[in-house]
């Protein structure tokens, strides 16, 4: 059963829902926690059943929805909690190299560290490693550290007894080490806890117990850590903003994950998927890509990496009118076309004014041929409908005489 929990954040949430579970007699094999939204799976059950479930997680206080997620890819294969490496698509050879060093440290105990930029599938490896583990039966547990503020973020991981602070839930609740006990804890964007937290977290890797807020109690833990982070730890260390003794701890394993600007040649994998997925989710027929959609997306520097790509082939699945995407479905944010520089600019015979003028009415014309409507030339040039209209009537431009 995978679900989606919509929330109003608050202290004991989580605990209120492993509750539920556990009255249910089922096993959290993966959340993730993130700000107003909580992502949860436990085995299959019957589809009675699974409405029992949700209908109960619905009575718990500050939760808005729960919506169960499809399973359908799950049920011959694997669900997104046990991802495999083999699953992950690449045809280059750094993202090999990443991959085996992972498959190599995934059988181990070892805390492993994953450095990358945003969007490079930081979390994706996270699951891979859990899925490629002696632990892969137990709880994946997922937080973006930077998503809550310090106390509450405390309280998440460590959780606290009954009466510990205003508002605490009654009864007290666990906190994500414990119930992540046996299995797997992932804290992603580890750059951004507090000096406070580094320290409680410090104390978790070296003695492996913890203490509930409020409590006096330890409690043994055996959980294996996953860190990422897209940060420069190094020069935060140097800055004395991540400890020293913290970033060795975290640092056992370090495993860099590439750019996609690095790796251009899995572009050509990830998009057919990616326009498979969408076309799927959308309602669309099957679509294709041209040559010269694909070599506008192979030539992109893309800082937001796969993200990015996602996000932009789900615009142009929405975006396209036929079967085919076009360069002009293709919106990326520096896709402004580039003004060719005057080969010379003698003194007297123009003005900067003219020379202005002269470029941007030879940028129109080369947009013109490959844009069809004048929302799309906007788009492509990043200016207002109007503004696009104003510009080929001063220019005495046309998309009629471009296309002759």
């Amino acid at each position: 059963m995978r679900i989606k929990i919509l929330n109003i954040d608050r202290c004991g949430l989580v605990f209120d829902i492993s509750r539920v579970l556990f009255e249910y007699q089922l096993n959290i094999l993966y959340m993730q926690v993130e700000k107003n939204v909580i992502h949860l799976e436990t085995k299959s059950i019957s589809p009675e059943s699974e409405l029992l479930v949700l209908e109960t997680i619905r009575q718990i206080a500050s939760i808005t929805d729960v919506l169960p997620l499809d399973d359908a890819s799950s049920k011959n294969k694997t669900t997104n909690s046990t991802v495999i490496f083999d699953e992950i698509l690449h045809a280059s050879t750094t993202m090999q190299q990443a991959i085996t060093m992972a498959k190599r440290c995934a059988v181990t105990e070892s805390t492993v560290l994953i450095r990358g930029e945003t969007g490079t599938g930081k979390e994706l490896f996270a699951k891979a490693l859990h899925a490629g583990s002696p632990r892969s039966a137990k709880s994946f547990l997922a937080l973006n550290c930077a998503v809550l503020p310090e106390n509450l973020l405390e309280s998440e991981l460590f959780g606290y007894e009954d009466g510990a602070f205003t508002g605490a839930s009654r009864g007290g609740k666990a906190g994500l080490f414990e119930l992540s006990n046996g299995g797997t804890l992932f804290l992603d964007e580890i750059g951004e806890i507090s000096p406070h937290v580094q320290a409680k977290l410090l104390r978790v890797l070296q003695e492996h117990k913890i203490r509930r807020i409020g409590s006096k109690k330890e409690i043994l833990l055996d959980v294996r850590i996953i860190a990422a982070t897209n940060q420069n730890l190094e020069k935060m260390l140097h800055d004395g903003s991540f400890r020293a003794d913290l970033y060795y701890r975290l640092n056992v394993v370090p495993l860099f994950l590439p750019p996609l600007r690095e790796r251009r040649e899995d572009i050509s994998l990830l998009v057919p998927a990616f326009l498979q997925q969408y076309a799927k989710r959308l309602n669309r027929d099957t679509l294709t890509i041209s040559n010269e959609a694909m070599a506008a997306l192979m030539q992109y520097d893309w800082p937001g990496n796969i993200r990015e790509l996602e996000n932009r082939i789900e615009r142009a699945v929405n975006l396209v009118e036929g079967r085919s995407i076009q360069i002009e479905d293709i919106v990326m944010d520096s896709k402004k076309a580039s003004p060719p520089m005057p080969t010379e600019c003698t003194e007297g015979k123009k003005t900067l004014r003219e020379i202005l003028d002269e470029t941007e009415k030879k940028i129109l014309c080369q947009a013109l041929c490959h844009y069809h409507t004048s929302r799309k030339l906007a788009r492509a040039l990043g200016i207002s409908h109007t503004g696009v209209l104003q510009k080929l009537h001063k220019y005495g431009l046309d998309f009629a005489s471009s296309q002759a």
